[in-house]
């Protein structure tokens, strides 16, 4: 298997840059998955990686071998796309052979590989069938049968999962961080979908606009984003902004966030590492189930309260989601299944203010 490394790497068509400076580098072995919103340079970079699009500027290496000018062929990868592009009148057998067979692989090695793939992927009996015979999940098996036969350095994944319903994709997801496990491979996933990147990915690279914006573990990511933009989408729902300022009450020294309709004060280890900033526009940032109804405060937490009316609610059964309003602006909260949110009536809640973020007005850069 092998490392993987983009060095500066810019993709531009015209005037437009898809990819802009990319410099990251993918352990061996690892599962990295790409995420951010259409158009973010993702995808253009997993093709630049393929081949499949010829690079601007910079460098990329597989292992300790550059690859610009190899031919998509003797890179040593393979790709699985959204469209799972399998032969119609071909078997199942036929499709995961068939690159095998251009290679002129002995048939009996081509049948060893099939077998074993076809074992991993739990797709043994459907071998003799047609795509036309099989579900999207079985198809999605086959596709990804057809690149674990050629035993590559690199997997690349190009949103493999959007054609699935909602239960086979989650199916799915655990079946691949499964796969990745077993075949001790390298693995880059390009997803829009937060969840699948948070459920499966040992590292997530975040991309906005073809700059990457923060790469890290999916839980630090989620605890310490670098700016507004991963703080937003990484998360569901989003976590809740909200423009305020920071102000210090002159005969305590505590600091707070003031947001017009709402007084919070920091907790005082939270305090000392902003107190430079005290007089100053922030951009206040708390999680939805960083916002609790008064009524069932989880213990051991920093609570400070915060008045809001309710606009309205969604009963998730485990929790309710509350779309509250304070001074004008709506956000939402995650609270006890018990909570009772009318809408139009007030509600207390309080706000776990260890878990707050802080944020640049003018850069968007987090200060904590």
């Amino acid at each position: 298997m092998a490392s993987v490394d983009y060095e500066h790497v810019t993709k531009r068509w015209g005037d437009v840059t898809a990819v802009n400076d990319l410099t990251l580098h993918i352990n061996d072995k690892e599962f990295m998955v790409y995420v951010g919103p259409s158009g973010c340079g993702k995808s253009t970079s997993l093709r630049l990686l393929a081949g499949l699009e010829e690079i601007t500027e910079g460098v990329i290496k597989i292992g300790d071998k550059i690859v610009n000018d190899v031919p998509p062929k003797d890179r040593d990868i393979a790709m699985v796309f959204q469209s799972y592009a399998l032969y119609p009148h071909m078997t199942v057998y036929d499709n995961m052979a068939f690159g095998l067979k251009l290679r002129k692989v002995p048939k009996k090695e081509i049948e060893q590989k099939v077998k074993e793939a076809a074992d991993i992927l739990g797709i043994s009996n459907l071998l003799d069938r047609k795509p036309k015979a099989l579900s999207g999940g079985q198809r999605q098996r086959v596709a990804l049968g057809r690149a674990i036969v050629r035993n590559p350095k690199v997997f690349l994944l190009d949103e493999p999962l959007s054609n699935l319903d909602a239960k086979l994709r989650v199916e799915t997801r655990a079946n691949l961080t499964r796969l990745h496990k077993r075949l001790g491979a390298t693995f880059i996933y390009v997803t829009h979908d937060q969840v699948e990147a948070m459920t499966m990915a040992d590292r997530i690279a975040v991309l906005r606009d073809g700059i990457l914006q923060q790469v890290d573990a999916p839980q630090v990511l989620y605890n310490h984003p670098a700016n507004v933009f991963v703080a937003g989408f990484i998360g569901s729902p989003s976590m809740n902004f909200f423009d305020a300022t920071l102000v210090e009450e002159a005969d305590t020294k505590k600091l707070f966030i003031d947001g017009g309709s709402f007084r919070l004060e920091l907790p005082a280890d939270l305090a000392d590492q902003l107190r430079k900033y005290k007089g100053q526009q922030v951009i206040f940032g708390i999680r939805p189930e960083d916002i609790h109804s008064a009524e069932f405060v989880p213990p051991d937490i920093m609570a400070a309260p915060l008045q809001a009316q309710v606009d309205f609610s969604e009963l998730m059964g485990n929790e309710i989601f509350v779309y509250a309003l304070t001074g004008g602006k709506q956000f939402i909260a995650r609270v006890d299944p018990r909570t009772r949110a009318v809408p139009g009536q007030p509600i207390d809640l309080v706000v776990n203010m260890q878990n707050m973020h802080l944020f640049d007005p003018t850069t968007e850069v987090a200060y904590i």
